[in-house]
């Protein structure tokens, strides 16, 4: 099983895949997605006739920007991700609001020939395993806290937010870690780097880190924040 307890991926049957150009699925998240390509109606409509599921992923390379027929490569990180809405349009179109389960990484491809369907599906194995609260994650609360409330990033619009959900101890260490990423850290690699990362300390190194650097920055632009917060920034 993934990071989320209530949900089940079955790990012994192909997955439905649906390669886009960056991350745009984390754990614990919900995505809305408007599927009208005819392969992704297809693909939206069995996932729906079945468990629901399909996998997001990730294209490798510059080749699909050439095209995606052809079955451009993808990388290796995907992001499960659990249908828990959807509305089907009259023209076939569907609306669907996607939550992400857990990470897993693909072992490999089916080929379509064999498959039937006009759309990727691949083998997919877990990554990570379910973690529980404990004094390691309470210190990882705790730090990120004070990056949050007590730096110069608290001015940022997104830091209430966070605040909120780190004071909440119904919302887990790992959704809190998620939601940073979405939030704070727009660099695609980056974003593809916590996605492949199975340990959720090694993530919240990783994000405190990269908020320590964005604080920096935050402290060195002060100046100018009568005039205008640097590029890609906001402040209330």
């Amino acid at each position: 099983m993934g990071e989320n307890q209530t949900i089940r991926v079955n790990f012994a049957r192909p997955m439905p895949v649906f390669p886009l150009a960056s991350v745009t699925l984390m754990p614990h998240a919900v995505l809305p997605v408007h599927i009208f390509e005819p392969r992704y109606r297809a693909m939206v409509g069995d996932a729906l006739d079945g468990a629901g599921q399909i996998a997001m992923a990730i294209f490798a390379g510059t080749r699909w920007r050439d095209g995606h027929e052809g079955c451009p490569p993808i990388r290796q990180a995907v992001c499960v991700g659990q249908i828990v809405q959807h509305d089907r349009l009259t023209d076939g179109r569907y609306n669907i609001a996607l939550q992400g389960v857990c990470r897993a990484r693909v072992v490999r491809e089916v080929p379509m020939e064999g498959t039937g369907k006009p759309y990727r599906t691949a083998m997919l194995e877990a990554v990570g395993v379910d973690r529980d609260e404990d004094e390691a994650t309470a210190a990882t609360r705790t730090r990120l806290a004070a990056m949050m409330g007590g730096t110069t990033l608290r001015e940022l619009r997104e830091s209430p937010g966070i605040l909120k959900h780190l004071a909440d101890e119904d919302v887990p260490t790992s959704a809190i870690l998620e939601l940073l990423t979405f939030t704070m850290l727009p660099d695609p690699e980056l974003r593809y780097k916590l996605l492949a990362e199975g340990d959720l300390m090694a993530r919240a190194t990783l994000i405190q880190s990269e908020l320590g650097k964005l604080q920096r920055l935050l402290e060195r632009a002060a100046p100018q924040r009568a005039d205008r917060p640097p590029k890609g920034l906001s402040w209330n």
